[in-house]
């Protein structure tokens, strides 16, 4: 047994992580000590030791609420909002002589509207809770004893349970790997739902547990594990085992993640360390941050104004009757004589006014309570939910090929979509498809490959020379418009030089061979052959990988097997020109990384050779070259130079061969640093690779094109039209940037580049000085002096059309966005038309996002489809999830999700238009219909000497809010269009009263608010005036407050309704039907209430059927009120839209008059944009007549 595994355990060093039997040292000597308490007992989790830990099950909680907490969680949140806290205090003070009005009256409707938001919120919460039904309900394998293993449910799983998973299942719990169907038990694992990446990691068990390959093997199995508390650090974990009294240590290489996927292996057996809330997955799994919106957070203040208004109308206005009250009684001669100010209560005191005039304060503080609109809140996030279905469901933004439509994960953000500034984009998988093609090679300094991409037709264009491929020197082969859709996918490559085995007649065709063979061994894919048609397909860790490994089957080196030890080729043969298989034996992977920026395998031929074959970036493989393996350096440089400009992703690939002593000292150390525990254990590891990565012999250079998405050209032509500046933050070098900058339309010919980098040679000097200290206050001297030129350039320039684009590096973000440097750097980004940020790391793109969001004050909006994008969305005032290749990370980081970058288009320019114009419109007209009635109340007070007395029955106060004026403005919110989609997208200035905020301005507000106060001075004194001294029933007998409050009221629902109405510009049946429907509610509810006995009805006590509706009188005051009141609204709206219309009211005119193709009108119109055009094609070809004339004017 012992050999067997001493032979197994030799398969493993092929990987450059920890296996077998590391050491203890540095971190594992903490176990046992504080943060490293946790004690598993292996498939003894009923044993009284592990019952005695007490550990949390595995069930899974997501849910907002329990049963338990609902009520009290719930009803918290609700009072956070001090307009709730106001109406709570008021619904308390209603049962006391106070009151103006019943207590039912003022409590009912605050107990429909919080009822409603509670009943929202539970609606969510189930469907959390549905979520988490699911997940805890799924089937795994369970040792039950005996060596049997039975279905169980997740939720079921204690620590120390051992399980066994299944190829394609998820792992129930962080498992701690203890043997797989490999015979050196390792695993593939697919992390997506972690970290965003589909990449396959390689996991391995201990050299002890190597055997336990059945069920059986784990009938009297046992062991113990110590290891660190919970917590969320994925990427690290210390422990030991015991087990047949020995100690072993663990990494996290032996650590299986809850919600990770196990892929291309056919079982695990596992031990569960970590359950449920404790897993590593769950832990990182912290509340994304509230966003709120910017017109939500002014209409906070707007309702702290109307408090401030509130209280000063109920100061004012107790004043007054503490004065009267004083007055009432003066040497015995009483003025209001009908309140009985001789006998009366502390109400009405003439001798303690003070007391009368706090408790008028009291009671006016509930009286004008109707300024404060109790619906506003629960009305908004009813219409927002409303707006987010429309998102949902629009079929323009449905990506059919993914079968994945626009998401709003969030309804808090709708109205931010018309209001974004900046846009800060990744370029990978976002601007691009992410979806990489091999297209061009350079083979011992030969150029291959015909094909075009999209930077090179963009060139052409921008050069205005005709697209032609490129001419080799012995054929002429000119581009097929019917043959650029590739047949293979990865594959898009035309050269019948080395296609079809052509290339063993070419000159080099040796190293050719070396350069295929290298592509088809060195990678860490697995193929995956259809069981019935016999197809082979590649599960790689990225697009490029797949696109070599696909380009080398293509010209014949297909690679078909791969065990722990070996590849498998079938290769064409030089010299038979016929496939041979062949096998090489894998000896060590050389792993990629961000700063090795390089990948290497090294193996042993069937000639006995050893073999070390690299592909990498050019800046890490030229340096590495040896000196007699520099022949084709120089073409070599050139065709990556050209590749880089064509937007084309460049590796190199180089390979040496090895003598047996090197190679045996270099495994010795590499074998040393990969089983270390340590700390500096991956700087041992790339310390050990440095010493043989070298001296390599050139053989090639590939070139990959990861295309632009459909239509990102032109989304960006609109979105730039729209007013709103977009920067890209990309990882790419910046030759890639620039040229997919210029394919996308965010660069133009005779755009000036301001380029920050560090590539001055004084920097490079001190480099490779080694001076730290001297090399950082050099380069932050050096990147100030590069950012105060740029601002020069910018002052300096006059011209109108004249652009600039700021293109900068990784290197140099770092000093840019130091504290005193970030505010320079910022004022000279806002002034260029295009932004580019190259080799950005995911925190420098989180970093640059906060610096434009909080330096601008604007609202930024971050698009991007990794997990490296996470940081920046989480950041932007609002993120948008790309659903692409990349994993679900972003998405489920995001605000709102979409397949394509071009659905940006119609999400910001109609769907961010309609709900910040229809936010904006309902909350001002809710402010306007609550001051129109509120303060009708405080007039008829102060006409009623400031006695308390309401103009309206108490269910008349109450029910407004709630009923009569509440659908109509709910419709607005959702239905209303000031111009159709078409227009938005036709005419994209319009996007530009969202970005100026010109439809909630403080100016905006204030109109409104002043029409409501005009609209209840009309309504008042027009009703008081029509009715105080004339007879109105048949008898002669005049008006009471019953009548004069019912006629008043009468005339604010009219009112509120018609002047609905009139701001409504689209109107739908259901808005007819919520605005006349409102009317016709209230004369139903007169009806129905009046009915009812006095006791209940009281002063509505058949007031319409008996007073109202025979009198001629209340219905023409009726009607001459809402026309009187409604007139100055509707000549100040006809004048605007007239003489000074806005960017809407000039693009509602071009389609009344039917001029919307009359290309001369429409230019006119977009010439009222406040912010020129600089970036996009429509920009460029601007641009290109402006230097036409100006050619012209010259020679004229």
């Amino acid at each position: 047994m012992n050999d067997t595994v001493r032979k197994k355990l030799r398969f493993s060093k092929i990987y450059a992580f920890s296996c077998g039997r590391a050491s203890f040292k540095d971190d594992h000597s903490q176990i046992g000590g504080p943060g490293f308490s946790r004690v598993v007992f292996c498939n003894e989790p009923e044993c009284f030791e592990a019952k005695v830990r007490n550990y949390g099950g595995n069930y899974v909680r997501t849910t907002k609420y329990t049963l338990a907490t609902f009520f009290p969680k719930s009803l918290f949140e609700q009072f956070r909002r001090v307009a709730n806290i106001y109406f709570l205090v008021t619904g308390c003070l209603s049962f006391t002589p106070l009151a103006p009005y019943t207590a039912v009256s003022a409590v009912l409707p605050l107990i429909v509207v919080i009822g409603v938001t509670m009943v929202k919120e539970a609606v969510e919460d189930w469907r959390r809770k549905k979520q988490d039904i699911e997940v805890n309900n799924r089937k795994v394998k369970r040792h039950s004893g005996d060596g049997i293993f039975n279905y169980t449910e997740w939720k079921n799983l204690r620590v120390g349970d051992i399980v066994k998973v299944e190829k394609d299942d998820f792992f129930p719990a962080d498992l701690l790997l203890l043997s797989s169907s490999y015979d050196d038990a390792i695993c593939y694992v697919e992390t997506m739902n972690l970290d965003g990446e589909t990449n396959l990691k390689v996991k391995q068990a201990l050299e002890v547990t190597l055997g336990l390959h059945e069920d059986s093997s784990f009938q009297n199995f046992k062991a113990l594990i110590k290891c660190e508390d919970p917590n969320a650090n994925l990427y690290f974990f210390v422990g030991s085992m015991e087990f047949e009294e020995q100690q072993w240590a663990l990494t996290p290489q032996q650590l299986l993640l809850r919600d990770s996927k196990l892929r291309n292996t056919d079982y695990i057996y596992g031990a569960v360390v970590f359950t449920g809330q404790e897993t590593k997955v769950i832990q990182n799994s912290t509340d994304p941050r509230s966003k709120r919106s910017k017109i939500e957070k002014k209409m906070d203040k707007i309702i702290y104004f109307l408090f401030c208004f509130l209280f000063s109308i109920a100061f004012v206005g107790s004043i007054c009757y503490g004065i009267a009250t004083r007055e009432d009684l003066e040497n015995g001669k009483m003025k209001r004589w009908y309140l009985r100010p001789d006998d009366t209560t502390a109400f009405y005191n003439p001798k303690r006014a003070a007391i009368a005039a706090i408790l008028h304060f009291l009671t006016a503080l509930m009286l004008y309570g109707y300024l404060i609109p109790i619906s506003l809140y629960v009305s908004i996030e009813v219409v927002k939910v409303m707006q987010s279905i429309f998102i949902n469901q629009d079929l323009h933004m449905y990506h059919k090929e993914a079968d994945k439509p626009a998401h709003a994960r969030t309804s808090n953000l709708n109205e931010e979509l018309g209001q974004v500034h900046t846009i800060l984009s990744d370029k990978t998988g976002t601007l691009t498809c992410n979806s990489m093609e091999f297209i061009k090679c350079s083979v011992a300094g030969t150029a291959y490959g015909h094909g075009v991409t999209e930077v090179e037709r963009a060139m052409a264009r921008r050069k205005g020379s005709p697209l032609v491929d490129k001419v080799d020197d012995n054929q002429d082969h000119v581009e097929d418009p019917a043959d650029t859709r590739p047949i293979i996918k990865g594959f898009n490559f035309q050269d019948e030089r080395i296609m079809n085995g052509n290339w063993v007649n070419e000159p080099h065709s040796d190293v050719i061979q070396k350069f295929l063979r290298l592509l088809a061994i060195c990678h860490t894919a697995i193929p995956d052959v259809d069981e019935v048609t016999g197809k082979i397909s590649y599960e790689a860790e990225s697009p490029d990988e797949a696109a070599f490994v696909i380009a080398a089957r293509e010209f014949g080196f297909g690679f078909f097997r791969r065990t722990q030890t070996s590849i498998s080729l079938h290769e064409l043969d030089l010299m038979s020109c016929k496939k041979v298989e062949r096998l090489y034996k894998l000896l060590n992977i050389l792993e990629f990384n961000s700063s090795r920026k390089r990948m290497s395998v090294i193996v042993r031929n069937e000639e006995g050779q050893l073999l070390i074959l690299c592909k990498g970036a050019d800046s890490v493989m030229f340096e590495r070259l040896a000196k007699n393996g520099r022949e084709f350096e120089e073409h070599t440089r050139e065709h990556i130079n050209e590749y880089a400009d064509a937007g084309l992703r460049t590796l190199v690939l180089a390979y040496r061969e090895l003598d047996e002593e090197e190679y045996k000292e270099f495994n010795e150390e590499f074998t040393e640093a990969k089983n270390s525990v340590s700390a500096d254990r991956d700087a041992m590891v790339d310390e050990a690779t440095e010493k043989i990565e070298k001296d390599f012999i050139l053989l090639a250079a590939t070139a990959v094109e990861d295309k632009l998405q459909n239509g990102v050209p032109e989304c960006i032509d609109k979105l730039a039209q729209a007013g709103i500046k977009i920067w890209v933050l990309t990882g790419d070098k910046m030759e890639t940037a620039i040229n997919i900058g210029f394919a996308s339309s965010l660069l133009r010919q005779g755009m000036k580049q301001i380029i920050l980098n560090l590539e001055a040679p004084g920097s490079k000097e001190l480099e490779k000085a080694g001076d730290k200290s001297a090399i950082t206050k050099a380069s932050k001297a050096s990147i100030l002096h590069q950012i105060s030129e740029g601002k020069a350039q910018l002052t300096a320039s006059t011209g109108i059309s004249e652009a600039f684009a700021l293109i900068i590096d990784g290197k140099s973000l770092t000093y840019a966005l130091e504290d005193d440097v970030k505010n320079m750097f910022l004022e000279l980004a806002m002034g260029c038309a295009s932004v580019i940020c190259c080799r950005s790391s995911p925190k420098q793109k989180a970093l640059v996002t906060r610096l434009v969001k909080t330096t601008t004050g604007k609202t930024t909006l971050a698009i991007g489809d990794g997990a490296n994008d996470v940081g920046m969305l989480q950041e932007a005032d609002i993120g948008v999830g790309m659903s692409g290749f990349e994993g679900m990370q972003a998405v489920m980081s995001s605000d709102i999700a979409i397949a394509q970058f071009r659905f940006l288009e119609r999400l910001l320019l109609v769907h961010g238009h309609w709900c910040y114009r229809r936010i904006s419109s309902m909350i001002c007209y809710f402010f306007y219909k609550n001051i129109t009635f509120g303060l009708t109340l405080f007039l008829f007070e102060a006409y009623a000497s400031f006695s308390g007395q309401p103009a309206y029955n108490d269910w008349y106060m109450s029910f407004y809010n709630v009923f009569f004026t509440s659908l109509p403005v709910i419709a607005l919110g959702v239905f209303d269009q000031d111009v159709s989609a078409r227009f938005c997208l036709k005419f994209p200035l319009l996007y530009q009263e969202g970005i100026q905020n010109v439809l909630f301005s403080w100016l905006r507000i204030l109109g409104w608010m002043f029409n409501g106060v005009c609209s209840a001075i009309l309504i008042f004194f027009f009703c008081t005036s029509a009715l105080e001294h004339q007879a109105f029933r048949k008898g002669g007998g005049v008006v009471g407050l019953e009548i004069l409050g019912t006629t008043m009221y009468t005339c604010v629902i009219w009112v509120v309704n018609c002047q609905m109405a009139l701001s409504v510009t689209y109107f739908t049946l259901i808005q007819h039907l919520f605005i006349w429907g409102g009317i016709i509610l209230w004369y139903l509810f007169l009806l129905a209430y009046g009915a009812m006995t006095p006791t209940i009805s009281t002063t509505a006590y058949k007031v319409f059927i008996e007073a109202c509706a025979p009198a001629p009188s209340y219905w023409l005051v009726t009607l001459f009120v809402v026309i009187s009141t409604l007139i100055p609204y509707f000549s100040y709206s006809a004048i605007q839209m007239r003489f000074f219309p806005m960017y809407h009211g000039m693009i509602q005119w071009i389609r009344l008059e039917g001029q919307c193709d009359d290309p001369e009108y429409c230019h006119i119109v977009r010439q009222r944009s406040l912010r020129s055009t600089t970036v996009g094609f429509t920009a460029r070809v601007a641009a290109k007549s402006s230097r036409t004339k100006e050619k012209f004017d010259n020679k004229t």
